[in-house]
């Protein structure tokens, strides 16, 4: 299984924390990884989405069809993200377009087998596959992305 993690691109400050939408900078950054997305995306790859705004704009510059989903929203916590993606047994792959802290907690468990505070930064790829070697499950890490890679 290949298992995307998308962190929203860049958002605006507001009170109503499901309602900020991207700045300009981030619409920016959401086309440009998208577009790195589209022409190296895995095949069979669901999208997965939080339901606050920003997250469904950077979603959208994909131009393809995803699934929104309350329970990966900003405060989801790890165990709802690897429950909806499916790790590490869906067939095909999993993109999921949601948020820190609870995207860096993810990948920390997934790659050093417990919890950390890492930090994926905003509009950032990290694209991990699992793998058996010798009856031994692993994850690999594919690529890690910063959106200012891509301008």
């Amino acid at each position: 299984m290949d298992l995307l993690l998308w962190r929203h691109a860049e958002a605006e400050e507001g009170e109503d924390d499901l309602k900020r939408r991207l700045t300009e900078r981030g619409e920016k950054q959401a086309q440009a990884m998208g577009a790195w997305i589209r022409q190296h995306q895995p095949k069979d790859m669901r999208i997965i989405v939080s339901p606050a705004v920003r997250t469904r704009q950077t979603a959208e510059a994909l131009n393809l069809p995803f699934e929104t989903i309350r329970k990966i929203g900003p405060e989801a916590c790890v165990s709802e993200l690897i429950a909806a993606s499916g790790w590490p047994h869906a067939k095909g792959s999993v993109l999921i377009v949601g948020h820190q802290p609870s995207l860096g907690r993810m990948a920390s468990l997934l790659l050093a087998g417990q919890e950390s505070e890492w930090s994926i930064k905003k509009g950032a790829l990290w694209w991990l596959s699992n793998r058996v070697r010798r009856n031994e499950t692993q994850t690999v890490l594919r690529a890690v992305i910063p959106a200012e890679l891509l301008d």
